[in-house]
């Protein structure tokens, strides 16, 4: 028998716990959410492992804590166990600048939990 996949909205709500100040500074939580094995190519074309991404997480200043916009979420399913959701994201920084990025994550069934295996930013031009 097949586990059903996630609705959009389950995935949804595990991809906004991570842009969650409370949730970046907990190393359980962020342990919890990020399967062994995780990757991410930042917007910066910097390559991330988990245990970089949660030292960094921890890490960042209250400052970075600028109010993220998102939407346009799509969630395909790739596997009988793996998810791919895309959205994007606005963000106005301190300098008044704007950076809006598309974003990619993919989301594993590890057990009776979803975390996440990949993820990737690519900074773009404002959605028209």
């Amino acid at each position: 028998m097949t586990t059903p996949l996630p609705h959009l909205t389950e995935i949804r709500a595990l991809e906004e716990a991570l842009h969650r100040p409370e949730i970046r500074r907990s190393r359980a939580a962020v342990e919890a959410l990020l399967a062994e094995g995780f990757v991410e190519f930042g917007a910066s074309g910097t390559v991330y492992h988990r245990a970089e991404i949660i030292e960094l997480l921890l890490q960042e200043d209250e400052a970075d804590d600028g109010k993220l916009q998102t939407d346009d979420y799509r969630l395909t399913a790739i596997a009988s166990d793996a998810v791919l959701l895309t959205y994007r994201t606005h963000r106005v920084e301190s300098d008044g600048s704007e950076r809006h990025v598309l974003r990619s994550s993919i989301w594993k069934r590890t057990g009776a939990k979803w975390q996440m295996l990949f993820h990737q930013g690519t900074v773009t031009a404002p959605a028209r």
